[in-house]
């Protein structure tokens, strides 16, 4: 293999890189595959949200076979203290039409099923292989890679970086900086199984149906994050994530974190009697539209995760991936056509694809936000008094409700402060537009 050359490189076997190497196979490229795992989607035994329009776009007929979980019919946003929620839903029968626009997965066996259609579009998938770092010639173009098998160099026309987070190969070669622990986050998750009824039973479900319950609030104890629980057929996946500088800061654990929100009485119920069989930990970029590294260089292009390709206020990040891989193929062969040069001035045009995409466009939208969300009164004090004005306003104690009003905003301006309050809602407004 040192010998041959190859049109691309693609390192990584998740969607951003599925997504690229399936692109290019199928138009005919000569592609190379390198996944360090065991198997693509080893190092992901976590449930998902897959949202099939971006997947669709690369492969129409997906649905015929892709191990698809529950398509999602409703919608939970959960803002939690110590012992209730606030929340709001959103549920509609429409969600159960024909071509579902969201599904619950889970990555380890999705990741197979994508993966095997990258090899029968034809690139060659190599697993248990880690690149080392990249390789370049005299002038510094990137020319291909050398991995930990024999060392030999394996020469492409480019390299294409879907190589998670952490992006290793990138930080090495300095194409790109190590993410800084204030925009990653580390996610704990657990699997928990529980038979098909019980989990129809609890949620209002039937057949394929699923319910998303998306969480925040004092169950990250004061840190910025967030927690989720997704429904699948057989098992219902929970997790809770915050920032890793919040972390080092606090000195709390992540899996302490799981187990608070798992006893937390809103969640315990829905687990009641289940069997947890998988448990996992994994970095999410969190720094949105400022994080983002140089995309581009002399044959080499970085997408997914490695990007910070992750709009954390919607929480996408399948699509986010998957459509920045496609791009980066695109962006390949639209110079592979007219014999191109892979030169940076001539990969700059996958920058512009990205600008001209919806994923751009959201994460710069939501630019400033990241930055507004480091404020813990967002994840303790309004939490709670949201809970307890709720409460105020629901108990009838023979208290007349102009009195509850006025005893409500006054726990508000008590808590906060009238100009705390203000700047709260004011940068919030600001980052949300």
């Amino acid at each position: 293999m040192a010998d041959e050359k190859f049109d691309t490189i693609v390192i990584g076997a998740g969607p951003s890189g599925n997504a690229c190497a399936y692109t290019l196979a199928k138009r005919g490229l000569k592609v190379l595959q390198l996944e360090r795992g065991e198997y693509p989607g080893s190092k992901n035994v976590q449930g998902a949200i897959l949202y099939a329009d971006a997947l669709e776009t690369i492969i129409p007929d997906f649905r015929k076979d892709a191990p698809l979980e529950r398509h999602i019919i409703e919608q939970r946003i959960w803002m939690m203290d110590d012992r209730s929620y606030c929340g709001a839903h959103y549920r509609s029968e429409d969600f159960n039409e024909e071509q579902p626009n969201r599904y619950t997965i889970i990555r380890a066996p999705f990741d197979k099923w994508f993966s095997r259609k990258v090899a029968a579009a034809g690139a060659l998938v190599i697993c248990e292989t880690t690149v080392l770092e990249l390789v370049r010639d005299a002038d510094g173009k990137v020319i291909g890679v050398r991995t930990d098998r024999d060392g030999d160099p394996i020469y492409a026309d480019v390299v294409v970086m879907a190589e998670g987070v952490s992006g290793l190969v990138g930080a090495r070669a300095g194409l790109r900086p190590v993410p800084k622990p204030d925009t990653v986050a580390l996610a704990v998750k657990e699997m928990h199984f529980l038979p098909k009824e019980t989990i129809e039973a609890r949620f209002n479900l039937k057949g394929d149906e699923g319910v998303v319950i998306e969480a925040a609030g004092t169950i990250t104890k004061g840190m910025t994050g967030t927690g989720f629980i997704y429904t699948n057929k057989e098992c219902i996946s929970i997790g809770i994530g915050c920032l890793i500088s919040d972390f080092a800061e606090t000195g709390q654990t992540p899996y302490g974190l799981l187990d608070s929100f798992k006893s937390h009485p809103s969640v315990k119920p829905l687990l009641a009697g289940s069997e947890v069989k998988e448990y996992a930990a994994h970095m999410i970029p969190e720094g949105g539209y400022k994080a983002i590294p140089q995309l581009y260089g002399d044959g080499w292009l970085i997408v997914g995760d490695a990007g910070q390709f992750v709009n954390a206020v919607h929480r996408e990040g399948s699509n986010l991936a998957m459509t920045t891989g496609r791009l980066a193929a695109e962006t390949i062969l639209e110079l592979k056509s007219r014999h191109a040069p892979l030169t940076a001035a001539n990969l700059a045009s996958y920058k512009k694809r990205l600008d001209e995409s919806f994923v751009m466009k959201d994460l710069k939208k939501y630019r400033n936000l990241p930055g507004t969300l480091h404020n813990k009164h967002l994840f303790t004090t309004y939490p709670q008094l949201l809970s307890k004005a709720a409460q105020t306003w629901f108990r009838v104690d023979g208290i007349d409700k102009k009195s509850k009003e006025e005893a409500i905003v006054h726990s508000f301006f008590k808590a906060r402060s009238l100009k705390g309050i203000l700047g709260d809602a004011i940068g919030m407004v600001r980052a949300w537009r």
